[in-house]
């Protein structure tokens, strides 16, 4: 993995992100896009990934009790040529590890399954600093609004069309984390570790109006 000029501390907040080389399609199906989000679990964790002996000894991934974790996670959505995830580091050198182990893990079952060689991703990933407070409480709109995109790629500078079932689109959308900021009770929600990021959505009602805020600011 590449150097970086980049640092990750201890109780900061990082916006991590990667897209398929030459913009490609890194997620083909629901399969794929299930097993990053197992990934998302599975690597967190200093002990080696191997999900065959996971499955083996519990009903789902998410199942399994890990051992010490490498980074929280905040937030995260998967778009079919790229990711974000929203985190902070909780060891030295955890964001490093985290990344190699669900970069390397996941194309190694990608380049197996669709039968390719080569890079999956477009080099290392991207990392930016969350340097102020607005900043943060920011991305988890940003981040949690991508799918809007998948239905209406032009919405940022036309204007959202159809506030309703653009918002339920983002809502529903399986690979992210909003649903399980919308009291949505599925396993996946073991992925995150809210209680390391500042609770600036006290209910799903709250942080459903400030998605709506965005939303409307396009239109604005």
């Amino acid at each position: 993995m590449a150097t970086r000029s980049i640092s990750f501390a201890p109780e900061e907040f990082y916006h991590l992100y990667n897209r398929g080389v030459e913009k490609r399609i890194i997620y083909k199906d629901v399969r794929d896009y299930q097993r990053f989000t197992e990934l998302l679990y599975a690597a967190n964790t200093s002990e080696p990934v191997d999900l065959r002996r996971i499955r083996d000894n519990n009903d789902t991934v998410f199942d399994w009790e890990r051992s010490d974790q490498l980074v929280a996670i905040g937030a995260y959505c998967l778009m079919p040529n790229h990711f974000h995830l929203l985190l902070t580091p909780l060891q030295d050198e955890g964001v490093g590890t985290f990344m190699n182990k669900l970069c390397t893990s996941y194309s190694m079952y990608f380049n197996k399954k669709h039968k390719r060689t080569g890079r999956l991703f477009e080099g290392s990933y991207k990392a930016k600093h969350v340097h102020t407070d607005e900043y943060l409480k920011y991305l988890f709109s940003y981040i949690h609004l991508n799918p809007v995109k998948l239905i209406q790629s032009d919405w940022k500078e036309a204007g959202i069309k159809d506030m309703k079932n653009t918002y339920k689109y983002a809502k529903d959308f399986k690979y992210s984390s909003l649903p399980d900021y919308q009291q949505s009770h599925r396993k996946e929600s073991i992925i995150l570790q809210k209680s390391a990021f500042p609770e600036y959505f006290p209910t799903a009602a709250r942080q459903k109006e400030e998605l709506l805020q965005w939303l409307q600011y396009t239109n604005d």
